[in-house]
């Protein structure tokens, strides 16, 4: 005995569709001070920078860009950058380019040859 499927038949309609929603975070107090601290190197610009990302006063902000400071000073210096910028405000949006230079990868000699002989 055999029983038949009900398949839903394509439509060729075209549907409307939703419009798309985009959801609007504003970045947290970490990520706004982090990125602070990449567009600027003074802590009072940091703070402006970080408060006007998040929205909020300049008061709350500061102590948590000094903590990152802190903490920023305390770590060895990576690797050199090379920040490129094209254009300027007045003509559009302004784009920056960073580039970062890996250091050299750490290589692992073996001191023994491998266990099973082959090489």
């Amino acid at each position: 005995m055999m029983m038949s499927r009900t398949v839903k038949k394509p439509t060729d309609k075209p549907r409307n569709l939703p419009p798309i929603r985009v959801r609007k975070e504003p970045p947290t107090i970490s990520e706004a001070v982090a990125a602070a601290q990449d567009l600027a190197d003074d802590v009072e610009q940091q703070v402006e920078i970080a408060a006007g990302l998040i929205g909020l006063p300049l008061e709350e902000v500061r102590p948590h860009v000094l903590q990152a400071a802190k903490t920023l000073a305390a770590k060895p210096k990576a690797a050199p950058e090379r920040i490129i910028s094209t254009g300027s405000g007045l003509r559009g949006p302004r784009t920056v380019i960073v580039e970062r230079r890996a250091g050299r990868p750490l290589v692992e000699r073996r001191t023994r040859p491998p266990l099973d002989g082959r090489r």
